[in-house]
């Protein structure tokens, strides 16, 4: 005779915890983050390997000790003047008097002419020397507090540089 077991009921697993990514999987992902940020980074700055560049975006603008003729002057619309002297004649306009003096001394102005809002960023070049701590640290301030009369932008900054390249001031416009 043969005897029968009784069946147990079937009891559910109980919940596997869920797998584990693999080292090789994160490593795949983090290199494809990385390989993404290099390019939107191409992407947002051109990306063009080429050096023949024939825009007017952000060229440097450099200006003459002599003062042109004021007939040559009229004759060229607004936008045809370098950087530096729109600035410069926005200062004899608009600024004090000391603004003007400092004004005088501005060589050369980048990045005015183009602005987003998003992160304007503009310099403004001068023959004085020293640096920040130098003796024309003042009249830099001067030309910072005249750049932010003359061009407004939500989020813009103006750094204005001595004659070597190093730093006079700075300011938000």
């Amino acid at each position: 005779m043969s005897q029968q077991y009784p069946q147990q009921p079937t009891q559910p697993c109980p919940p596997q915890p869920p797998k584990k990514r693999g080292v090789g999987k994160i490593a795949g992902l983090g290199c494809a983050g990385i390989i993404a940020l290099f390019v939107v980074a191409a992407v947002a700055t051109g990306g063009g390997g080429g050096s023949e560049d024939t825009s007017n975006k952000d060229k440097a603008a450099t200006v003459d000790s002599k003062p042109k003729d004021d007939r040559a002057q009229k004759a060229e619309p607004a936008d045809a003047k370098p950087q530096a002297e729109q600035f410069r004649a926005c200062v004899a306009k608009n600024g004090t008097d000391t603004e003007k003096a400092a004004a005088e001394h501005v060589t050369k102005v980048t990045g005015a002419d183009k602005r987003n809002d998003i992160l304007d960023s503009a310099e403004v070049f001068t023959d004085f020397t020293g640096g920040l701590m130098g003796p024309h640290q003042g009249e830099g301030k001067l030309i910072a507090s005249a750049f932010t009369s003359c061009y407004e932008s939500k989020n813009g900054l103006v750094t204005v540089y001595d004659k070597d390249g190093e730093l006079l001031a700075n300011a938000n416009y």
